[in-house]
Protein backbone atom coordinates (compact mmCIF):
# COMPACT_ATOMS: atom_id res chain seq x y z
CA UNK A 1 0.00 0.00 0.00
CA UNK A 2 1.46 3.52 -1.19
CA UNK A 3 2.26 5.85 1.92
CA UNK A 4 -0.55 8.68 0.19
CA UNK A 5 -3.20 5.44 1.16
CA UNK A 6 -2.16 5.13 4.91
CA UNK A 7 -2.44 8.07 5.23
CA UNK A 8 -5.85 8.91 4.02
CA UNK A 9 -6.95 5.80 5.88
CA UNK A 10 -5.93 7.58 9.04
CA UNK A 11 -6.79 10.62 8.37
CA UNK A 12 -10.42 9.45 8.25
CA UNK A 13 -10.09 7.64 11.34
CA UNK A 14 -12.44 9.25 14.05
CA UNK A 15 -9.58 9.54 16.67
CA UNK A 16 -7.14 11.19 13.73
CA UNK A 17 -9.28 13.51 11.61
CA UNK A 18 -8.48 16.39 13.46
CA UNK A 19 -4.93 16.07 13.11
CA UNK A 20 -2.67 18.07 10.79
CA UNK A 21 -0.22 16.70 8.04
CA UNK A 22 2.30 16.77 10.25
CA UNK A 23 0.63 15.54 13.66
CA UNK A 24 -0.16 12.54 11.58
CA UNK A 25 3.53 12.19 9.83
CA UNK A 26 4.82 9.99 12.82
CA UNK A 27 2.08 7.44 13.19
CA UNK A 28 2.30 6.81 9.49
CA UNK A 29 5.80 6.39 9.97
CA UNK A 30 5.43 3.30 12.58
CA UNK A 31 2.53 1.66 10.28
CA UNK A 32 2.93 -1.39 8.93
CA UNK A 33 0.07 -2.86 6.30
CA UNK A 34 -0.63 -6.19 5.51
CA UNK A 35 -3.33 -8.34 3.41
CA UNK A 36 -4.88 -11.21 4.90
CA UNK A 37 -8.02 -13.36 2.97
CA UNK A 38 -11.04 -14.71 3.65
CA UNK A 39 -11.24 -17.07 6.50
CA UNK A 40 -7.95 -16.14 7.79
CA UNK A 41 -7.28 -14.96 11.69
CA UNK A 42 -5.80 -11.91 12.11
CA UNK A 43 -5.16 -12.76 15.80
CA UNK A 44 -6.56 -15.46 18.31
CA UNK A 45 -8.18 -14.59 21.32
CA UNK A 46 -4.94 -14.90 24.54
CA UNK A 47 -2.50 -13.57 21.50
CA UNK A 48 -0.05 -11.37 23.15
CA UNK A 49 -1.45 -8.05 22.91
CA UNK A 50 0.84 -5.81 21.28
CA UNK A 51 -1.02 -4.60 18.64
CA UNK A 52 -3.53 -2.30 17.31
CA UNK A 53 -5.01 -2.46 13.66
CA UNK A 54 -6.88 -0.02 11.41
CA UNK A 55 -9.43 -1.46 8.69
CA UNK A 56 -8.17 -0.04 5.23
CA UNK A 57 -10.73 -1.91 2.63
CA UNK A 58 -12.87 -5.43 4.18
CA UNK A 59 -14.95 -6.62 6.83
CA UNK A 60 -13.55 -8.45 10.15
CA UNK A 61 -15.61 -10.02 12.66
CA UNK A 62 -14.83 -10.39 16.29
CA UNK A 63 -16.21 -13.39 18.00
CA UNK A 64 -15.01 -14.35 21.74
CA UNK A 65 -15.14 -18.35 23.13
CA UNK A 66 -15.96 -19.36 26.60
CA UNK A 67 -14.82 -22.04 28.25
CA UNK A 68 -16.67 -25.07 26.77
CA UNK A 69 -15.94 -23.74 23.11
CA UNK A 70 -18.82 -22.19 22.23
CA UNK A 71 -18.43 -18.87 20.26
CA UNK A 72 -20.14 -15.56 20.28
CA UNK A 73 -20.00 -13.10 17.91
CA UNK A 74 -19.44 -9.68 19.15
CA UNK A 75 -18.97 -7.21 15.80
CA UNK A 76 -18.45 -6.86 12.56
CA UNK A 77 -15.76 -3.80 11.58
CA UNK A 78 -16.05 -2.09 8.16
CA UNK A 79 -13.45 0.26 6.57
CA UNK A 80 -12.55 2.70 8.57
CA UNK A 81 -12.82 1.03 11.89
CA UNK A 82 -10.15 0.25 14.48
CA UNK A 83 -9.92 -2.79 16.86
CA UNK A 84 -9.69 -3.79 19.44
CA UNK A 85 -10.57 -0.69 20.98
CA UNK A 86 -8.92 -1.09 24.20
CA UNK A 87 -5.97 -2.24 22.83
CA UNK A 88 -3.93 1.20 23.66
CA UNK A 89 -4.27 0.85 27.68
CA UNK A 90 -4.49 -2.40 28.90
CA UNK A 91 -1.50 -5.29 29.02
CA UNK A 92 -2.06 -8.86 28.22
CA UNK A 93 -3.71 -10.48 25.90
CA UNK A 94 -5.95 -9.86 23.12
CA UNK A 95 -9.64 -10.85 24.64
CA UNK A 96 -11.09 -12.56 21.28
CA UNK A 97 -10.90 -13.68 18.11
CA UNK A 98 -10.73 -11.70 14.63
CA UNK A 99 -11.56 -13.82 11.66
CA UNK A 100 -11.60 -11.93 7.94
CA UNK A 101 -15.12 -11.89 6.77
CA UNK A 102 -13.61 -10.48 3.22
CA UNK A 103 -10.52 -10.38 1.92
CA UNK A 104 -8.66 -7.12 4.19
CA UNK A 105 -6.20 -4.59 4.00
CA UNK A 106 -4.98 -3.75 7.54
CA UNK A 107 -2.97 -1.06 8.77
CA UNK A 108 -0.69 -2.14 12.01
CA UNK A 109 0.36 -0.10 14.29
CA UNK A 110 2.34 -1.32 17.56
CA UNK A 111 1.27 -0.41 20.59
CA UNK A 112 4.69 0.41 22.59
CA UNK A 113 5.43 2.61 19.81
CA UNK A 114 2.25 4.49 19.70
CA UNK A 115 2.26 5.11 23.45
CA UNK A 116 5.34 7.14 22.59
CA UNK A 117 3.14 9.32 20.64
CA UNK A 118 0.46 9.51 22.30
CA UNK A 119 2.80 11.22 25.56
CA UNK A 120 3.91 13.51 22.89
CA UNK A 121 0.24 14.45 21.51
CA UNK A 122 -2.09 14.86 24.53
CA UNK A 123 -4.96 16.06 22.39
CA UNK A 124 -4.57 12.54 20.27
CA UNK A 125 -5.28 10.89 24.05
CA UNK A 126 -8.37 13.34 24.64
CA UNK A 127 -9.47 11.96 20.93
CA UNK A 128 -8.67 8.33 21.92
CA UNK A 129 -11.12 8.75 25.14
CA UNK A 130 -14.11 9.93 23.28
CA UNK A 131 -14.02 6.66 20.87
CA UNK A 132 -13.71 4.49 23.67
CA UNK A 133 -16.59 6.67 25.59
CA UNK A 134 -19.06 5.76 22.77
CA UNK A 135 -17.88 2.19 22.84
CA UNK A 136 -18.46 1.82 26.76
CA UNK A 137 -22.15 3.98 25.74
CA UNK A 138 -22.71 0.76 23.60
CA UNK A 139 -21.87 -1.43 25.72
CA UNK A 140 -24.02 0.03 28.05
CA UNK A 141 -26.97 -0.10 25.78
CA UNK A 142 -26.91 -4.16 25.24
CA UNK A 143 -25.69 -4.75 28.73
CA UNK A 144 -29.14 -2.77 29.74
CA UNK A 145 -30.75 -4.89 26.64
CA UNK A 146 -30.25 -8.04 28.55
CA UNK A 147 -31.09 -7.23 31.82
CA UNK A 148 -33.81 -5.05 31.33
CA UNK A 149 -35.92 -6.94 27.86
CA UNK A 150 -37.37 -10.00 26.91
CA UNK A 151 -36.02 -12.34 24.07
CA UNK A 152 -37.99 -10.61 21.32
CA UNK A 153 -37.35 -6.85 22.81
CA UNK A 154 -33.33 -8.09 22.24
CA UNK A 155 -33.59 -8.95 18.92
CA UNK A 156 -35.72 -6.10 17.93
CA UNK A 157 -32.57 -3.56 19.58
CA UNK A 158 -30.03 -5.50 17.80
CA UNK A 159 -31.46 -4.68 14.45
CA UNK A 160 -31.18 -1.50 15.77
CA UNK A 161 -27.99 -1.37 16.59
CA UNK A 162 -26.80 -2.51 13.72
CA UNK A 163 -28.30 -0.35 11.16
CA UNK A 164 -25.67 2.27 13.11
CA UNK A 165 -22.94 -0.08 12.87
CA UNK A 166 -23.42 -1.79 9.96
CA UNK A 167 -26.13 -0.08 8.51
CA UNK A 168 -26.39 2.84 5.57
CA UNK A 169 -29.70 4.64 4.79
CA UNK A 170 -31.19 4.38 1.71
CA UNK A 171 -34.27 5.87 0.39
CA UNK A 172 -36.00 5.99 4.09
CA UNK A 173 -34.22 2.64 5.57
CA UNK A 174 -31.27 1.32 6.32
CA UNK A 175 -29.62 -1.23 4.54
CA UNK A 176 -27.25 -3.61 6.19
CA UNK A 177 -24.04 -3.52 4.81
CA UNK A 178 -23.00 -6.96 5.88
CA UNK A 179 -25.51 -10.54 5.49
CA UNK A 180 -25.88 -11.97 8.92
CA UNK A 181 -27.93 -15.07 9.18
CA UNK A 182 -30.48 -15.59 12.10
CA UNK A 183 -27.73 -18.25 13.87
CA UNK A 184 -25.11 -15.43 14.08
CA UNK A 185 -27.72 -12.77 15.11
CA UNK A 186 -28.91 -15.33 17.43
CA UNK A 187 -25.20 -15.61 18.57
CA UNK A 188 -24.47 -11.97 19.16
CA UNK A 189 -27.35 -11.95 21.86
CA UNK A 190 -27.35 -15.37 23.12
CA UNK A 191 -30.61 -16.74 21.98
CA UNK A 192 -31.94 -19.08 19.29
CA UNK A 193 -32.10 -19.32 15.53
CA UNK A 194 -35.77 -20.29 15.79
CA UNK A 195 -36.62 -17.41 18.12
CA UNK A 196 -34.50 -14.77 15.69
CA UNK A 197 -36.41 -16.57 12.86
CA UNK A 198 -39.57 -15.86 14.58
CA UNK A 199 -38.83 -12.59 15.77
CA UNK A 200 -37.82 -11.72 12.28
CA UNK A 201 -40.71 -13.10 10.04
CA UNK A 202 -42.96 -11.00 12.55
CA UNK A 203 -41.59 -7.72 11.68
CA UNK A 204 -41.52 -8.74 7.76
CA UNK A 205 -45.18 -9.42 8.08
CA UNK A 206 -45.29 -5.76 9.38
CA UNK A 207 -42.92 -4.38 6.48
CA UNK A 208 -40.51 -3.29 8.80
CA UNK A 209 -38.27 -5.42 7.59
CA UNK A 210 -37.68 -6.36 3.97
CA UNK A 211 -34.68 -7.76 1.78
CA UNK A 212 -33.09 -5.89 -1.46
CA UNK A 213 -32.26 -7.14 -4.72
CA UNK A 214 -28.92 -8.50 -3.39
CA UNK A 215 -29.97 -10.17 0.16
CA UNK A 216 -29.30 -7.28 2.08
CA UNK A 217 -31.61 -5.96 5.06
CA UNK A 218 -33.77 -3.34 4.26
CA UNK A 219 -35.00 -1.89 8.06
CA UNK A 220 -37.06 0.78 9.21
CA UNK A 221 -35.43 1.77 12.23
CA UNK A 222 -38.23 4.12 13.27
CA UNK A 223 -41.03 1.36 12.91
CA UNK A 224 -38.87 -0.84 15.29
CA UNK A 225 -38.67 1.59 17.56
CA UNK A 226 -42.06 1.87 17.60
CA UNK A 227 -42.68 -1.86 18.05
CA UNK A 228 -40.75 -1.81 21.38
CA UNK A 229 -43.95 0.19 22.84
CA UNK A 230 -46.19 -2.30 21.77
Amino acid sequence: MKQEDIVNRLSAVPIFKELSAEELEPIVKIAQTRFYKHKMYVFMQDDPLDRVFFIHSGKIKICKSDQSGKEQLLSVLEPGEMFPHAGFFRRGNFPAHAEIMEDATLIIIPIDKFEEILISYPDLCIKLFKVLGEKIVDLQGKLEAQVLHNTFEQIILLLIRLCKSNGELVGGRYRLTTQFTNRELANMIGTSRETVSRTINHVKKKDYIGLDEDGYYLIDQEALQRELFY
